[in-house]
């Protein structure tokens, strides 16, 4: 097994809606650890060249508008396999198929506002982490 980071996003909605606390736990109870933490508020252009990957999909404007709403809280989950175990705690991008007891399922509230953020695979965690963090704010 391999030790891994990975990137979680709490996006405007949850964040409004005052739910970090209980993500965090969520996070925690998988066995996750949160070596990092900080709450950012994202202007357009630093969400447009974050979701960059996404420009040409149908949902980038809507994705963009959602994530300049409020601020977000940013973190860094690290453990065993992080990125698939936080993606399996996170639940699938649509709440409503979501399975129960996940992050999104539990709180999202539609494809848009769905909560929460994880990086995809180790090369996307390797890009992500580094436009919020620097390695000395990285705490193991």
């Amino acid at each position: 097994m391999t030790i891994q980071q990975t990137l979680s996003i709490i996006k405007p909605d949850a964040v409004r809606r005052n739910l970090t606390g209980q993500i965090n736990a969520k996070i925690e109870e998988a066995g996750l650890r949160i070596i990092a933490q900080k709450r950012h508020r994202l202007t357009k252009e630093q969400t447009q060249a974050f979701y960059a990957v996404h420009a040409e999909r149908s949902f980038y404007e809507d994705l963009c508008n959602a994530m300049t709403l409020g601020p977000i809280i940013v973190q860094v989950l690290e453990e065993e396999e992080a990125i698939a175990k936080y993606r399996e705690v996170m639940g699938a991008t649509n709440p409503s198929n979501a399975a129960p007891e996940t992050i999104r399922y539990e709180f999202g509230e539609s494809v848009t506002f769905n909560s929460v953020h994880g990086s995809d695979a180790p090369e996307t965690a390797a890009k992500e982490i580094p436009f919020f963090f620097s390695q000395i704010e990285i705490l193991r």
